[in-house]
């Protein structure tokens, strides 16, 4: 399909998404919740792609939502809140799901659900200049886009309520520091870096990938006890795999494995 505020295309297994509002600072209206939710369920179903990699037009990753819009909706604002959100919940869920790994290059200002984008990815690749703010109550409004559920996981309660209630900036190294993010490189090294994890990861057992994902999120929810029952489930149903008996395989050979997601 056409996407009016993204750019998507495919190549080496892994789909490219690039949040394409420049002239907006890449925030999210309406629109680009719609393009989020469809580009994501094109990544779920889609065999060919293996890996994704979200990255932002311009000089900045995403500065969140679009203010601008916002306050044109006048009284509709609470009904057109609910309903960008729809999209944009959507997509960060089917993302987080599903199978493929999804890798952010992030530079610039990366704030509100700019960041809870970012911050919701499986590795996230941040230019050395790039700097991060919750930014949601500095215009009276709260945490959306996963921010609630992924900022305290990651860096504590108390680190993600400073930072929700003092809209501080902070740095692409301080954000590595607490585990915000995964990598920190030049400037212009971003895109290859982030697009070279990309790609190998595409190359990867696709399968294995999605299961350990999930598996890693349910465990903040389960017992001990079930968590390891869903472990075994897990890895007798991988043993399954073309992809097990070829990554068994190759390191009993000596060899690098030849996975095709299957």
């Amino acid at each position: 399909m056409e996407f009016k505020t993204l750019l998507f295309d495919v190549r080496d297994n892994v789909a490219h998404i690039m949040l394409n509002r420049p002239e907006a600072a890449n925030s999210i209206n309406e629109e680009m919740g719609k393009d989020l939710m469809h580009a994501a369920l094109r990544c779920d179903e889609d065999p060919e792609i293996r890996a994704v990699l979200i990255t932002g037009a311009g000089r900045m990753f995403s500065g969140g939502g679009d203010l601008k819009d916002f306050s044109a909706k006048g009284n509709q604002l609470p009904y057109y809140v609910k309903e960008i959100t729809t999209y944009l919940h959507a997509a960060i869920s089917r993302l987080t799901r599903m199978d493929a790994p999804v890798v952010a290059a992030v530079q610039g200002a990366v704030a509100g659900a700019g960041m809870s984008i970012a911050i919701a990815c499986d590795i996230v690749v941040a230019a050395e200049t790039a700097r991060f703010m919750v930014a949601y109550t500095r215009a009276g409004l709260t945490p959306d886009g996963s921010a609630t559920y992924f900022l305290p996981r990651i860096i504590g309660l108390k680190r993600a309520l400073e930072l929700t209630l003092t809209n501080r900036m902070f740095s692409a190294q301080e954000a590595l520091q607490w585990g915000l993010i995964t990598r920190v490189v030049p400037d212009n090294e971003l895109l290859a870096q982030a697009r070279a994890i990309a790609v190998q990861l595409a190359t990867g057992p696709t399968r294995a990938y999605g299961v350990s994902k999930r598996l890693l999120h349910s465990g903040w929810t389960e017992t001990l006890e079930t968590q390891m029952e869903n472990e075994s489930q897990a890895i007798a149903n991988s043993a399954r795999t073309a992809d097990a008996r070829e990554g068994i395989t190759a390191f009993l050979e000596k060899r690098p494995a030849k996975y095709k997601g299957q």
